[in-house]
């Protein structure tokens, strides 16, 4: 059974006021481990507890903010691609299959994207051409225009606009020439006839791969600290000191002399504590 999220039950995900504000609030939000998101996937899905949708939602709205900014190029507001996105977000999550075998997160960045873009197309274009005072009243006053006009027409046009006869003529050569693009086609063998899908976000620095290696690096340096506190001191400290120092690494003798224990004592403590750590790690 689909249960809906209710739009006031999500008021909190609207960017608002001071838009550095809101996003280090989202990003203050914990990332959800695997077991924590189907927990809260299953409580949504069979059970309809909307707060378990809410607490899914609020823990990947830094996802949210991190692909806007792939979009940010196009001269609109960034918190309104955060704002579209966080609606791309929620029909992803009403959308999720439960039973996939996937994160949420995996799932969520087409409908994400596929928002933000949508709302791009719809606003870039009017942006471009409706640049001076002129271009905008013309343009949203277009229904005066023909696709063709006499210079009497174009005369009569500029009288009850108020606009220069050239201000009408370029309108309407931008209004004529301007169409809507697929967003998705089959052609994509030539160039000028490639879809906004293929070309509107960079495939060079996917937002999903880059943000799950993120979670992942965060997620496996946390097990490492949880491993490494269950060593002895001893073997805690040769490994931190010998391969997680950023600076001043410290030999294998220079712990023997100060450990007062053969440097290949050392070596075997040190490589009794990886094989430790491993087990450890894995279990995780």
């Amino acid at each position: 059974m689909v249960h809906s999220i209710a739009t006031t039950d999500c008021q909190a995900l609207v960017p608002v006021g001071n838009l550095a504000a809101y996003i280090n609030w989202a990003q203050s939000i914990p990332v959800l481990s695997r077991e924590e998101e189907d927990a809260l996937v299953h409580d949504f899905f069979h059970k309809g507890d909307v707060s378990a949708a809410k607490k899914l939602v609020l823990s990947h709205l830094r996802f949210v903010v991190f692909v806007s900014r792939g979009f940010l190029g196009y001269g609109l507001p960034h918190e309104d691609l955060i704002q579209e996105g966080n609606v791309g977000l929620m029909k992803a999550l009403q959308r999720f299959d439960p039973n996939a075998g996937v994160r949420l997160v995996s799932f969520a960045v087409y409908w994400i994207k596929s928002e933000i873009q949508e709302f791009v197309l719809k606003n870039w274009r009017i942006v471009k051409i409706a640049t001076t005072k002129a271009a905008r009243t013309l343009f949203f006053k277009k229904q005066h225009m023909k696709k063709h006009m006499t210079p009497d027409e174009v005369a009569y046009v500029s009288r009850e606009l108020n606009v220069s006869e050239k201000d009408v003529i370029d309108m309407q050569m931008k209004c004529s020439t301007a169409h809507d693009v697929p967003y998705d086609t089959h052609d994509s063998d030539h160039e000028a006839t490639k879809a906004p899908a293929v070309y509107l976000a960079s495939q060079d620095n996917n937002p999903e791969s880059s943000y799950l290696k993120h979670v992942t690096a965060q997620n496996d340096s946390a097990r490492l600290a949880h491993a490494l506190d269950q060593l002895d001191e001893r073997s805690a400290d040769i490994i931190r000191r010998r391969w997680l120092s950023e600076d001043n690494k410290v030999t294998l003798h220079d712990l023997a002399s100060e450990y007062k224990i053969s440097a290949q004592r050392v070596n075997q403590l040190e490589k009794t504590a990886f094989l430790k750590l491993r087990d450890m790690m894995s279990d995780a």
